[in-house]
């Protein structure tokens, strides 16, 4: 099986979170930047406000690719001890603070002059257009429970098995409804799997 782009697997998705359609606690958060056209069709089909959540991964000085935490909108920032007992204050800070300028930049690209991210007991869907390790997933959902979301839910079109597994505890409810024992990449279930623009994303239709 395969989807013929962002907006088919949009759909697939939809009908999948049928249930949450109309509710007026409900919003639609496209994780960026491949994420956003899957929640738009999503939050249009589903009749509920849709957003962007911009975070930014907080990685190990020496391996970038290791995270030690994320931040997110508003001065959200979460750390995994576990690896962040490794680094001192200073080297904390100095990733805090060079990932802290991208957010804003990113958020006064993708969010302009709209107020702050409230989610405040509200029903969060997190939305990617798929998971391969679940790293990025894992931060969106740390930030969006440190920004007040009540219930978090996350969907993803397509996932491997393991990040499926691995994330499951760490949310209210996950829609991946494909989830092949040979995963290998995200993009080999895509016929369409473009780099996604940000030209592309600032025009999707928000609220």
């Amino acid at each position: 099986m395969a989807y013929r782009d962002r907006s088919d697997a949009g759909e697939e998705l939809a009908r999948e979170l049928a249930h949450l359609s109309g509710r007026p606690d409900v919003t639609v958060l496209g994780l960026l930047r491949g994420g956003a056209p899957v929640a738009a069709v999503i939050a249009q089909r589903l009749g509920v406000p849709y957003d962007v959540l911009v975070i930014r991964k907080l990685g190990m000085p020496s391996a970038p690719e290791i995270a030690f935490g994320a931040i997110g909108p508003g001065g959200v920032r979460v750390l995994n001890p576990e690896v962040a007992d490794r680094l001192d204050a200073d080297q904390i800070a100095q990733v805090t603070a060079a990932e802290t300028a991208e957010l804003r930049r990113r958020e006064g690209t993708f969010r302009g002059v709209r107020p702050p991210l409230e989610l405040s007991g509200r029903t969060a869907v997190l939305v990617d257009d798929g998971l391969a390790t679940g790293a990025t997933a894992r931060a969106a959902v740390a930030v969006s429970r440190k920004l007040g979301a009540g219930r978090v839910v996350l969907a993803a079109p397509v996932g491997s098995p393991e990040a499926v597994a691995a994330l499951r505890n760490a949310v209210d409810e996950i829609v991946c409804p494909l989830r092949p024992d040979d995963f290998r990449a995200v993009g080999q279930y895509y016929l369409d799997f473009h780099q996604v623009s940000d030209d592309e994303v600032a025009a999707l239709p928000v609220g």
